[in-house]
């Protein structure tokens, strides 16, 4: 496998020489626990891309937010792209899980959205970390999250070489056991086809098509293709076909889990009844009963993670197989905005917990679904092996755990950290358009910090009505939506971002020189220390970086953030002058959108309705003309006048009278 070859136009500058050095050393010395203490825009993730490249070892980075974890993934990707850098978050837009309210008799069915760009992210992550060492995974807390066997995903695959004989039918019922769906007319991730001595595969973690060619039994070629032009790419002597799911297992353990499910409720049963709770026993009697049914004849059924214990034979209390699992043991944990990310690590199991209980109290679940769950802190920290610590704000448990804290300060392009000023909150909207208008007439941008999602929508509508192109960002967007304001605000489609607590960590935004924290004085998480130091380094790439605290008085978290952000400006100062350092901003190009190599390389559909391949213009009119007949027959005038316009635009596209 290739090292890790590091490509960038700069050489590390300021302290980041200083930093590498001390954190490789201490990475080769053994150190298990070690604190990058960098300020924002000191160029952290360079300095971890350059341990990485030195050390050139598997890489996990773990980021608590969505947002920053696609900035990290694009920003590796370019600073490796020899290398598989790899992105692993939830593949949900939406995700309601299931839960049970007692105090309302209320049953909430799980309702998720599953995005499907994502997934075959994730897929891909997990091929990549079985196959290959040179690998960097940026992840979201996904990474704790239950996830498939790793014995299973990279034992259940098929191996095809070129000159090999293969039974037909094996091939198809190799490829079925893996998830995957036959379909003449689907080119899309998880499907297969078989035409006459041509097979044709479209794994979901890979952008492109896999055709083998056959004689008689024996493989005679084996290529990869374009899914749109359908030309070829690369030929193979042999290639392995991975899962289309990362819960995928064998019909072995399918019946062996079964088993195991009945006993577990013919004891379970036998609890309820004797504490006379016959109704959550007859309850979780029909449901689960229903399921094994499912799981024998399907080898599915909905809310099969709930028995995954069974599966993956764990003994109850036991920890998920998750992504730390399929890393090899000498992995390499970067946890960027620590003082974030730990506490969300810490809190996530507690959470889970709480909403299980109450389902299998009441007869809705078997109590081992309490083991379908995130790991608990100690579980992950003991899987994670020698990590960095990442933060310009490191919490009690870094230093306390850390056995070396490095200090990143000085900015490479010596930009010292923003001034800061607190104004009154009376007119704070006021003043802030004020400050706004300024600021774009140089073409730079602004982010303002509000305390609620309806406050962000509200001021974000005011502005627009004032001239001012504004929008607001916060967690009902998904990832992609995220990433696409972000590239909006950063290319000048729109002026300002207002958000809650969604533009703190990580975000890298140089054209952003104006930052506005609105009732600063409220005090809180939303206004602690860490979250006031954190906000104003958004505006500390840019020259012109100003940050305004609306506040009617100094709180504690106020005095230490202003304490801290002014120590800094002198040590920077003091080495620009020294240095003779000229500060200027930052200046780094527009990103792409990151998620593009995933997304089906198809044409958009040409009809409204799935038709068969071949179709031409005048017999999808008629299809057309037979269901606009039928929605009018049956009353439904609005799908018939759908129809008819679809009837319109076709005739005059190909010109047919």
């Amino acid at each position: 496998m290739p090292d890790f070859k590091l490509y960038s136009k700069y050489k590390p500058q300021g302290d980041q020489p200083e930093a590498i050095d001390k954190l490789v050393k201490g990475i080769k010395k053994g150190y298990r626990f070690q604190t990058l203490l960098g300020v924002t825009g000191s160029g952290k993730t360079f300095t971890m891309a350059n341990v990485i490249e030195r050390l050139n070892r598997p890489t996990l980075i773990l980021s608590p937010n969505k947002i920053l974890a696609v900035q990290l993934y694009r920003e590796f990707k370019e600073f490796f792209p020899e290398n598989k850098v790899e992105f692993f978050i939830s593949y949900y837009d939406y995700y309601q899980p299931e839960a049970y309210i007692p105090t309302r008799d209320m049953y909430i069915e799980k309702d998720a959205s599953i995005n499907e760009i994502l997934q075959k992210m994730r897929l891909s992550t997990l091929k990549s970390v079985l196959t290959r060492r040179d690998v960097i995974v940026v992840s979201s807390v996904s990474a704790i999250y239950a996830s498939g066997n790793p014995e299973d995903f990279a034992n259940i695959n098929l191996k095809i070489k070129v000159g090999e004989e293969y039974n037909r039918r094996f091939i198809l019922e190799s490829l079925a056991k893996m998830l995957y769906n036959r379909s003449e007319d689907k080119h899309t991730g998880g499907n297969f086809r078989f035409k006459g001595d041509i097979l044709e595969i479209y794994p979901p973690y890979e952008d492109f098509g896999i055709r083998i060619e056959f004689f008689d039994d024996e493989v005679e070629k084996i290529y990869s293709f374009d899914i749109l032009n359908r030309t070829k790419i690369e030929s193979f002597d042999k290639i392995t076909i991975y899962p289309a799911s990362e819960f995928v297992t064998t019909e072995e353990k399918i019946m062996r889990a079964t088993q195991s499910i009945r006993e577990e409720l013919e004891e379970r049963l036998k609890e309820l009844q004797k504490a006379g709770k016959l109704l959550e026993a007859q309850r979780l009697k029909q449901r689960t009963l229903m399921d094994i049914e499912l799981l024998e004849t399907l080898g599915h059924c909905k809310g099969i993670e709930n028995y995954s214990r069974h599966f993956d034979m764990r003994k109850p209390g036991e920890p998920p197989w998750t992504l730390l699992d399929y890393f090899d043991d000498d992995f390499i944990t970067f946890i960027d905005e620590t003082h974030i990310a730990i506490p969300q690590l810490r809190a996530m199991w507690a959470g889970d917990h709480s909403r299980k209980r109450n389902l299998i109290e009441y007869g809705f679940r078997l109590p081992s679904a309490f083991d379908n769950r995130p790991l608990k802190f100690d579980e992950f920290i003991s899987k994670i092996r020698q990590t960095i610590f990442v933060s310009a704000t490191p919490g009690s448990f870094e230093f306390e755990h850390s056995e070396q804290v490095v200090e990143q300060i000085i900015r490479p392009t010596g930009l010292i950290d923003p001034e800061v000023i607190v104004r009154p909150t009376m007119g704070q909207v006021d003043d802030f358009i004020a400050e706004l208008k300024k600021i774009i007439s140089r073409n730079e941008r602004a982010i303002a910090v509000v305390l609620t999602k309806k406050d962000a929508e509200m001021l974000s509508d005011h502005l627009n009505l004032l001239g001012i192109k504004a929008t607001y960002l916060h967690s009902e967007l998904d990832a992609i939506e995220r990433a696409e304001v972000i590239r909006k605000l950063r290319s000048g489609e729109i002026d300002a971002v207002i958000g809650v607590n969604l533009l703190r960590e990580g975000l890298d935004l140089p054209e952003v020189s104006l930052v506005a924290i609105m009732d600063s004085d409220r005090e809180g998480f939303l206004r602690s220390e860490t979250t006031l130091i954190q906000t104003i380094g958004r505006a500390a790439r840019n020259i012109n970086g100003k940050v305004i605290l609306y506040a009617d008085k100094i709180t504690e978290a106020m005095q230490k953030a202003i304490y801290e952000t002014n120590r800094r400006r002198k040590i920077q100062m003091y080495y620009n002058e020294k240095n003779n350092i000229i500060p200027k901003s930052i200046i780094k190009e527009l990103p792409k959108n990151i998620f593009e190599q995933f997304m089906e390389k198809t044409e958009k559909p040409e009809f409204i309705f799935e038709v068969a391949e071949g179709t031409t213009p005048e017999e999808y009119i008629q299809l057309l003309e037979a269901e606009m007949f039928k929605a009018a027959s049956e009353l439904r005038y609005e799908d018939a006048a759908k129809y008819r316009d679809e009837i319109k635009r076709v005739k005059k596209k190909y010109r047919i009278k």
